[in-house]
């Protein structure tokens, strides 16, 4: 036992003596740049700015053209006690008369995210889960969701994926004129 305990020491030793002979070497000196090559620097950069080679931009301006709409012209709130949580306008697919004062009503509350409100409210609260197609108003809603809805007495939310999302008006295909001839 103690004379492992010996040659591991002497291989410690033997370690340490070789990372003493290996210490890294100081970098060179440098003289620190004068006033004079910093504002040559300066002149330089500004002669070769590519911004003013660049014309003048014409048109209307993007950011006044292209401005998001409103959050909250675009959005219906559904109150309750304390909380309030925002939906896209067209997901409120149907609302009794009972609950007309939840929705929409201009009162200081808490808005909290639309799981965290559901969660608490289910109770008057039903979702009916839409595909895409369905939202984008390609799709029409089936039949028996339409008669589950005038059966339910609660207020109903469309949702995709848990989350609320509009539900556009159903697109009605042109119909093709048909053409008659007379001979």
């Amino acid at each position: 036992m103690k004379i492992q305990t010996f040659t591991i020491g002497l291989g410690l030793l033997g370690v340490g003596a070789s990372i003493a002979q290996e210490r890294p070497q100081k970098p060179p000196m440098q003289e620190a740049v004068t006033q004079e090559e910093l504002v040559l620097q300066y002149r330089k950069a500004q002669l070769e700015d590519p911004m003013k080679k660049l014309d003048r931009a014409t048109g209307e301006d993007p950011s006044v053209v292209n401005r998001p709409p409103s959050l909250l012209g675009n959005s219906d709130f559904i109150t309750f006690g304390k909380f309030s949580t925002l939906v896209p306008k067209r997901a409120i697919l149907q609302i009794p008369k009972s609950l007309t004062e939840r929705v929409n009503a201009a009162s200081l509350t808490r808005i909290v995210g639309w799981a965290e409100f559901y969660a608490a409210n289910r109770g008057w609260i039903t979702t009916i889960e839409v595909s895409r197609s369905q939202a984008e108003g390609n799709v029409p809603l089936a039949e028996e969701t339409h008669d589950q809805m005038k059966k339910n007495g609660n207020l109903i939310v469309a949702t995709y994926q848990g989350g609320p999302i509009s539900l556009l008006p159903l697109k009605v295909p042109e119909e093709k004129k048909l053409t008659t001839q007379t001979p």
